[in-house]
């Protein structure tokens, strides 16, 4: 897939590992411009855990680009530990990890999950929040988990029916706490195949046209298991998320600039979702990219993603 229209290659030019609670060691690492203005990516899943690709929706000479790899995701340790593990926590990771950097206050970009919680950390730490770029927007209700795990089998059938096929029959009738089960084994005879199916699931209903690329991505064993196990262990919690939900603490949020990235078939969190965030958040802008499903990497969001950025660097 070309990806011109991101910021080329780059490395950082510092990494770390940061010890949390809960025997949890968090990874980070900064990008770009030491001296440029921070940016914080929140990588998606929960779960997925980030990648190099993610460091180039950002201009290296401007930003100062800080990503961190979530509790049990990608290269924090341990990998798919659920101990200690939920939004609160995440929320205070993120500060933690702000005042061992020494920033004041950031930009926050998000995607999906990502966009859940950079809306749950600015409202817990609003004035450490300059502004957000946020895509796919997830809200953690009960209906928008209802659809990833049944409603998608309206536009994804066949995804769908591998996705709960893979159960025995018995145990169909409660495929989110069928698969928590299986996750949660310590086998890795069990949970691994578990893992995948979920995984795979997901990513061939991220983006508008099948994308076998997105899809062998999604199956690697790090990513599914990181993936699969959290996100099951999030859904079945109600995403740790208060009763009143994320657009019951906008009015704490309101004045911050915003950016919504929505594509028009998103079928992971349909666009609904996008416009209900926009309605109740009176400082941020609302971009439909119109042949575009959830992903990041599709072509149209990343240049609405890398346009949303550099209009914060301009002042919008």
């Amino acid at each position: 897939m070309p990806r011109g229209d991101l910021f080329p290659e780059i490395g950082p030019f510092e990494t770390g590992y940061l010890p949390l609670s809960g025997g949890h060691v968090m990874y980070w690492e900064q990008v770009g411009n030491p001296r440029g203005q921070p940016v914080l990516f929140l990588h998606g899943g929960p779960g997925a855990g980030a990648g190099a690709v993610h460091r180039r929706f950002f201009d290296p000479d401007f930003w100062r680009v800080v990503i961190f790899d979530q509790r049990g995701a990608g290269r924090s340790r341990p990998l798919g530990s659920l101990a200690d593990n939920t939004t609160p926590a995440l929320v205070s990771d993120i500060e933690t990890l702000r005042r061992h950097l020494g920033i004041d206050r950031w930009l926050l970009f998000g995607g999906s999950w990502g966009s859940t919680l950079a809306l749950a950390y600015a409202q817990a730490a609003p004035d450490c929040v300059a502004g957000a770029v946020l895509r796919g927007v997830f809200l953690g209700r009960p209906a928008e988990v209802d659809w990833f795990l049944h409603g998608m089998a309206a536009v994804f059938p066949d995804a769908h029916a591998t996705f709960v096929g893979f159960l025995p029959e018995a145990e169909r009738g409660d495929v989110l706490g069928s698969y928590y089960r299986r996750l949660t084994d310590p086998d890795p005879a069990i949970h691994m195949p578990a893992a995948r199916a979920w995984s795979v699931y997901e990513g061939s209903c991220s983006t508008l046209l099948p994308s076998p690329d997105t899809v062998a991505s999604f199956a690697q064993d790090r990513i599914a298991l990181g993936l699969a196990r959290i996100e099951a262990h999030y859904f079945a919690n109600g995403l740790f998320l208060p009763p009143e939900g994320l657009l019951g603490g906008m009015d704490r949020i309101g004045h911050i600039p915003g950016e919504i990235v929505q594509g028009r078939y998103d079928m992971i969190c349909p666009a609904r979702t996008a416009f209900e965030l926009a309605a109740a958040w009176p400082a941020a802008r609302l971009s439909v990219v119109p042949d575009a499903g959830h992903s990041a990497l599709e072509p149209g969001v990343r240049r609405a993603l890398v346009a949303a950025v550099e209009r914060f660097r301009h002042g919008r």
